[in-house]
């Protein structure tokens, strides 16, 4: 587990401008992968034409959390992570995290 205050700030908050979350420049390792599952998360619910709350439903994954993935707001776990790539038949963590 991450230890100290790494996960103290929200992974939109660890760019260099949070307003343009998930596109921003990301200096963070772990930050940069959750902005990598973020757009892919977006990516593959609209090109299924799922609102977030459509996507909870079938995912059984929290509609809150899933819009905390896709604005950057959480550190999404292993759990919903799995949820979510197994019912959208969709990789969303990235094979090798940007460095």
């Amino acid at each position: 587990m991450v230890g100290g205050s790494a996960r103290s700030r929200a992974p939109r908050e660890c760019t260099q401008d949070p307003e343009a979350w998930p596109h921003a420049v990301v200096d963070d390792v772990a930050a940069a992968v959750v902005q990598t599952i973020a757009r892919r998360l977006a990516d593959a619910l609209r090109e299924r034409g799922l609102s977030r709350r459509g996507a909870a439903d079938l995912l059984g994954v929290n509609r809150q959390t899933i819009a905390d993935v896709i604005e950057g707001r959480c550190w999404p776990d292993v759990a919903t992570i799995a949820r979510l790539e197994t019912g959208l038949n969709t990789p969303l963590w990235p094979p090798l995290a940007r460095r």
